[in-house]
């Protein structure tokens, strides 16, 4: 998948973003390689949000083919392979702090076993 490829909603970059990013498992992903470094498509199985391996093998195409993380062995089969952040996708740990923390403030009331980030 190419970004010309990519169904884009709109040119609003909130939306474009959204679009590559707003759906239940890609920053998932993200987080698990910002918090643990690189990952094999079996330690993202471990997850405790329990992500499917077709779901898991979908997102993991999107996000190599847009360019936020990528093969560690390019060359490797992506079931054996270690995957890492790239540059662009390691600028994401802002937002997702951000996130993170906006989660502990305003949704602990609804969420009492929300973890804390600090």
């Amino acid at each position: 998948m190419k970004s010309k490829e990519f169904d884009w909603r709109s040119a609003c970059p909130i939306s474009s973003g959204l679009d590559l990013l707003g759906d239940k498992w890609s920053l998932i992903i993200i987080r698990d390689l910002i918090t643990h470094g690189t990952r094999t498509y079996s330690e993202f199985l471990e997850s405790p949000e329990q992500i499917s391996t077709n779901i898991l093998a979908e997102r993991l195409r999107m996000l190599t083919s847009m360019n936020l993380i990528e093969r560690v062995d390019p060359n490797g089969a992506a079931r054996n392979n270690a995957f890492q952040l790239t540059p662009s996708g390691a600028a994401l740990r802002p937002t997702l702090k951000a996130l993170g923390k906006w989660s502990q403030k305003y949704l602990k009331s609804f969420h009492p076993e929300i973890v804390s980030l600090d």
